[in-house]
């Protein structure tokens, strides 16, 4: 009787048979299974090394989460080619994608419109009027393939695998994720948009987004995020750069949906030159989530505005905020964060605002406010600045209220039924940040605040 040679173990791993947890054979695979370049494979795999050194943060509420990130599989293929022709999407995918308005959207705006499912893009299209004006507009897997020299000389400079190590895992196993370019003195005609949904239960994402706009020019873009609801936990950590050259501007609004049982660590970051301007709005609903987006004025005269808006409810927690470093002379910062907790949630504000010794005539003012809504959720605010220099202007204020039982009476005896009253307030309370939502998205949103105030029983459905 002769034995069976046993069949070689493949090299790499097949797209939608990778096993749980994270190795240097998944890295590779990832890389393999997208056909890129050499420096791309050396920088994920120089990443590794970092996210292998790292240790895991332990500061805030991260020690209760009891994150495992061998439990998860890193990279879940579709199984589909990228599609041009929205037909062409699985129904299924498209179901999910018709329910949260991306078709009404596409419409309306006749963008360029990317969706991202799970692991790798399965819609991508670039309307012409975007190309006739030079505007690279496209997930970031063809990026690199097809813009190489642009990709290669921002990605990592802004959030780079050596920031944490969370930043380091996304580094070496991204995948998908936005590309954009804006070139010189060009503006874009409309928002670019971008959805990311995550449908594989145990599994992690990792979408990568990096948007420059050259010099004097201007960058709207706008993306949602959603999860099928399901018992099994996901780990979400993404990583966004942007880079605003001399007198640019980039406007970047996101509105996150995900499912409770989520973890969500993201880190997002800009860069601003010489009277360059970032605006990050901020929506967060559904997830434990960890994230601040960070603002770096580098050159004189930029500013920048984070403008955040949570809702925690039960058996979650939001730790949202801000991160933004003055650098340059004269520059000008502006964040406002808003907090909504109930039904047992709890809810903080985290912020860092510094001055460096030669940002002089800097001026930054930071507002944050918190909302419960019932006795038993939580609202927190742990600020942090770090002022260096003394030739600088911070002013940082924060509450924390309940509904104002005379505002209820009051607009209950101008015909209100109590629900409508409350309603008002928490819509007047998140004005401040949905103001600044285009108008499809601040619709979606009240239409959001609604139903987690039903879910939450601070409203009857």
């Amino acid at each position: 009787m002769t034995a069976t040679a046993l069949a070689p173990e493949p090299e790499y791993y097949a797209p939608d048979a990778f096993p749980n947890g994270i190795s240097r054979k998944v890295v590779e695979s990832i890389s393999h299974i997208k056909n890129e370049p050499g420096w791309m494979t050396e920088f994920r795999l120089k990443s590794f090394d970092v996210f292998e050194k790292k240790p895991m943060p332990d500061w805030g509420f991260i020690p209760h989460f009891q994150i495992d990130l061998e439990n998860y599989v890193h990279y879940v293929g579709s199984g589909a080619r990228k599609k041009k022709s929205w037909d062409e999407v699985d129904p299924e995918v498209l179901r999910s994608f018709e329910r949260l308005g991306i078709p009404e959207h596409e419409r309306r705006y006749l963008a360029g419109l990317e969706a991202m499912n799970d692991s790798e893009t399965v819609y991508a299209n670039v309307k012409k009027e975007l190309a006739d004006l030079g505007i690279l507009f496209c997930d970031i897997d063809t990026a690199i393939r097809e813009y190489p020299d642009i990709v290669r000389k921002y990605i990592g400079t802004v959030v780079t695998p050596y920031d944490n190590k969370f930043a380091a895992l996304n580094s070496a196993v991204f995948s998908g994720g936005s590309f954009a370019y804006c070139p010189r003195g060009v503006k874009t005609p409309m928002p670019l948009q971008a959805y990311f949904k995550v449908t594989a239960a145990a599994s992690g994402q990792y979408e990568r987004t990096l948007l420059i706009a050259d010099e004097g020019a201007e960058i709207v873009y706008s993306e949602g995020c959603s999860s099928v609801q399901d018992l099994g936990t996901n780990f979400h950590t993404a990583v966004v750069e942007l880079v605003a050259l001399d007198r640019a501007r980039i406007h970047y609004t996101t509105i996150q949906n995900w499912k409770k049982n989520m973890y969500n660590w993201t880190v997002k970051r800009g860069l601003c030159e010489s009277r360059a301007h970032i605006t990050w709005t901020d929506v967060n609903i559904g997830a434990i989530t960890m994230k601040y987006p960070g603002i770096i004025l580098k050159g004189d005269n930029s500013t920048g505005d984070i403008l955040s808006l949570a809702f925690a409810g039960r058996d979650q927690i939001q730790d949202t905020g801000a991160r933004v470093v003055h650098v340059g002379q004269n520059t000008r910062s502006n964040i406002l964060a808003k907090g909504i907790a109930l039904d047992g949630g709890i809810n903080s504000y985290r912020g860092l605002v510094k001055f460096d010794k030669g940002a002089v005539g800097a001026y930054s003012h930071i507002k944050c406010d918190g909302l419960m809504l019932d006795e038993r959720s939580e609202s927190h605010a742990y600020p942090y600045n770090d002022v260096s220099g003394t030739e600088g202007t911070l002013n940082y204020e924060a509450t924390v209220s309940k509904i104002d039982s005379d505002q209820l009476f009051y607009l209950q005896s101008r015909g209100l039924s109590e629900d409508e009253a409350k309603l008002l307030i928490i819509n007047g309370f998140c004005e401040g940040v949905v103001r600044n939502l285009n108008i499809e998205y601040s619709v979606e949103m009240t239409r959001l605040i609604r139903m987690i105030l039903e879910d939450g029983q601070a409203i009857a459905s």
